[in-house]
């Protein structure tokens, strides 16, 4: 599923050529899958609870699977990004439930340690590798296959999981209710919220619709909250209470703001600056993936030598530095540094995610593993969703202050096309691209050092799991 949040990056240019797209859709390609991946989480990771976590696991890979069939036969870019919403669906069916899995399958501590450090390690390596694995099939076969292909690889997962799998759910008794109505809340909420940072560059901040649609956002999110109170539905607000577990939470919402939120621009910004080919470009991200996945081998006893705040606060300060030298790069720094840049954000990220994942677990107690895990899970694709959005404003709002109302200009520099302008106009274009694209790192590295200030803040403690609350108690006393 991580791999499904980059794989498109690396075609975003000949995605947009094909379906005659700008940059505003080609952002949705990547968002509206992330937004129903992070909706839906917080109800598969209660429904996972109640009906079995194999059960959803399984659903949810058969889901993605026909989504996947959909994406990849596309005739317009409204259809791929329907698609893709279903496509992310049927991911956060498969996501919610697997820190329950593991956690079910290793009770030794130790064990459980090493395998959620496997797990975030693979996670991180697919999504790394995503530029990659797109770049060679955009090439070879073209970009319609980077979605093709996970056909055949669905097929044989479920039936793995229903042959190797064994089942888990949570005691009978303490499932928490289905709640509807609450995830139709958080799925207008978050469309609602996100909806003004794509479109507030393009009809402007104070429009009607930028205006209505970020009011509408508040209102839902209002009612979500309150429609939680009862403490069985869709959001467990006492696991917010837990100031480890909820520090986990936002923590993993801003390492993928600033991660793979900028990923998008970092992936134009090297085609279009080098006229790479998108293998080549998949290829020039091999120094963000090697040091990821490479940091990622020591996670397990680095995780026993150095407490979670140490490791997580590290995390963030090495990706701030390597955003910071990415923005030398773009700035006019030399290749070198962009080598550099990419090494250091891959081991930042590496550092970051096992403590969070581990802290996550081992704060909740037993029969909200599955309520924890979607809940967690979740600020990952938000983080993902909100930072392409964020960053696609900061680096339009840049454009427009270097280019101004020329529409043309414009769509060709979004998408870094800058082979379709003439030789005096490339040169402006290639410069204007530069310059807001530093904004976005310089800005990212800011959202870090947040992040840096939040670990210490949080997780300075080992976390204490709370104990068990009768859901019946907690809605009588509501």
């Amino acid at each position: 599923m991580t791999l499904d949040v980059t794989v498109v990056n690396i075609a975003l240019s000949d995605m947009s050529r094909d379906l005659n797209a700008g940059l505003g859709q080609m952002q949705w390609t990547i968002s509206a899958y992330s937004l129903a991946f992070g909706a839906l989480l917080l109800t598969a990771g209660a429904l996972s609870d109640r009906l079995g976590r194999r059960a959803v696991f399984t659903a949810g890979t058969a889901l993605f699977t026909v989504a996947s069939a959909a994406c990849g036969l596309a005739p317009g870019a409204g259809a791929l990004i329907a698609a893709r919403a279903v496509q992310g669906l049927g991911g956060a069916l498969m996501f919610a439930p697997a820190l329950a899995l593991l956690a079910a399958a290793y009770r030794d501590e130790g064990r459980r340690r090493s395998a959620i450090a496997a797990f975030a390690a693979i996670a991180s390596g697919a999504g790394a590798l995503g530029p990659v694995v797109g770049g060679v099939f955009t090439e070879a076969a073209g970009w319609r296959w980077i979605f093709l292909v996970n056909v055949p690889i669905g097929i044989l997962v479920v039936v793995g999981a229903l042959t190797r799998m064994p089942e888990s759910a949570a005691p009978a008794g303490t499932g928490r209710r289905i709640d509807p109505a609450g995830a139709l809340l958080a799925v207008g909420a978050l469309l609602a919220l996100h909806y003004p940072l794509v479109a507030g560059p393009e009809h402007g901040w104070l429009s009607v619709q930028v205006l209505g649609s970020a009011g509408l956002g508040v209102l839902l999110t209002a009612a979500l909250v309150v429609s939680q109170r009862r403490g069985d539905g869709l959001i467990d607000l006492s696991l917010l209470r837990i100031r480890a577990f909820a520090g986990a939470a936002v923590l993993g919402f801003l390492a993928r703001l600033a991660g793979l939120g900028t990923l998008a621009l970092t992936t134009l910004w090297l085609a279009g600056t080098y006229a790479y080919s998108p293998l080549e470009t998949g290829l020039q991200l091999l120094p963000l993936t090697g040091s990821l996945l490479f940091t990622g081998l020591f996670m397990a006893r680095l995780q026993q030598a150095f407490p979670a705040s140490s490791l997580v606060a590290a995390g963030f300060a090495v990706k701030g530095l390597g955003l910071l030298a990415l923005a030398w790069a773009a700035a006019g720094g030399p290749r070198p540094v962009t080598v550099t840049a990419l090494v250091l954000i891959g081991t930042g990220g590496a550092l970051i995610f096992p403590p969070l994942m581990c802290v996550a677990v081992a704060a909740v107690p037993a029969d909200r593993a599955g309520m924890a895990s979607g809940l967690t899970n979740a600020a990952y694709p938000l983080g993902t969703a909100a930072g392409v959005a964020v960053f696609g404003a900061v680096f339009a709002s840049g454009l427009s202050a270097r280019l101004g109302t020329s529409e043309g200009l414009r769509e060709a520099v979004e998408t870094a096309r800058f082979d379709l302008l003439p030789g005096a106009s490339r040169a402006a274009a290639e410069s204007a691209f530069a310059s807001a694209f530093t904004v976005v790192c310089l800005v990212a590295a800011a959202v870090c050092a947040i992040g840096v200030c939040v670990a210490a803040g949080t997780l300075r403690t080992p976390p204490e799991p709370v104990a068990a609350e009768p859901v019946r108690e907690k809605a009588l006393r509501a």
